[in-house]
């Protein structure tokens, strides 16, 4: 477990111009004791309410939540057994105001307006639930999915458990945020993670390079868009969780052609689903959008349906009929 003397770790006192420098070089920074029990406790309690429904239905396939659970169902389960059929939550702080009061947590617009400016916007939030037996997700760069313009995307990943290897930490490969590159994706079969894509051809060997980044509840790990990172299943004794809620955000001076309007120049494209956190927003003048709608990410239930394979079986197609790279 990483204390505040590990290399990379130190407190909201603390964050200095040698933790930001820790940042550049290696791509990832922990600030522990960022949340408060109390605090904890509200986003575990928050956690039960939106996965309830108390705020309305998460859209969900039977794929994503083990079957096809109905309001009434979840209405009478144990709170520890709702939760568990739920992998990740997109977008709860659209639903939930708990949820979007912690995008500007303090020790987020702290460390954000040092590693990436004055002026900061928020466009997602994540929220893993993880129980026991539960996939990990596969090395990936966040960049990957939400493209900035400027390479500023800073993903704030707060723990509301303790991140274990065992619980299925995060796992980090220091440094490979610096080349500036997107490696490419392939549609693995490896039951140990979920349906998203796996990155390959990276100059790092993970088995040498990459370090797990345990940490204790209430810490916050903040790490660059580009930086491979992954994490393994929930392997603890049933009954255990990971929870974590994980925001994104970028520089506001930067516009984000993460979704598409028709009739808009790639040039001028520019998603506006946003909140900001920190600063001033250099194109309020464009208003704001609200397009995002919660939605609950398949864990695997039954295969991923989407014509799986291995890396050696995916190499021997034609670069064109790759899906992902």
């Amino acid at each position: 477990m990483l204390t505040p003397d590990s290399p990379g770790v130190c407190t909201l006192d603390s964050l200095d111009a040698n933790a930001c420098d820790f940042y550049k070089d290696n791509g990832f920074l922990v600030i522990t004791n960022a949340v408060t029990p109390d605090g904890l406790a509200e986003l575990a309690a928050e956690t039960v309410a939106v996965c309830g429904g108390e705020y309305g239905q998460v859209s969900r396939s039977p794929q994503a939540v083990g079957g096809p659970l109905t309001d009434e169902m979840l209405a009478e389960m144990p709170a520890e057994e709702l939760i568990s059929h739920f992998l990740c939550i997109h977008h709860p702080h659209k639903i939930s105001a708990t949820f979007e009061r912690y995008l500007a947590h303090p020790a987020i617009v702290a460390a954000l307006t040092k590693v990436i400016g004055p002026n900061v916007k928020c466009m997602q939030s994540m929220l893993f639930v993880k129980s026991s037996g539960k996939p990990g997700q596969a090395w990936h760069q966040d960049e990957d999915y939400i493209p900035t313009r400027d390479r500023s995307l800073t993903g704030a990943w707060i723990a509301i458990d303790d991140a274990t290897v065992e619980n299925g930490c995060l796992w980090v490969i220091p440094g490979s945020q610096r080349r500036g590159i997107l490696y490419p994706q392939y549609p693995h079969d490896d039951s140990d993670y979920d349906c998203n894509v796996m990155s390959y051809n990276f100059p790092y060997d993970e088995s040498v390079d990459a370090i797990p980044v345990e940490v204790p509840a209430g810490s916050i790990v903040f790490f660059n868009g580009y930086l491979l990172h992954k994490s393994l299943p929930n392997r603890a004794p049933e009954g255990t969780f990971r929870r974590v809620l994980v925001n994104h955000y970028m520089s506001a001076e930067s516009l984000l052609p993460w979704q598409f309007s028709p009739g808009v120049p790639i040039a001028k494209q520019d998603y506006r689903d946003i909140v900001m956190i920190a600063g001033e927003d250099p194109y309020a003048w464009k208003g704001l959008d609200d397009s995002a709608r919660p939605s609950v990410r398949s864990a695997g239930y039954g295969g991923c349906g989407d014509g799986r394979s291995d890396l050696e079986a995916h190499l021997q197609k034609p670069v064109s009929e790759r899906r992902s790279d």
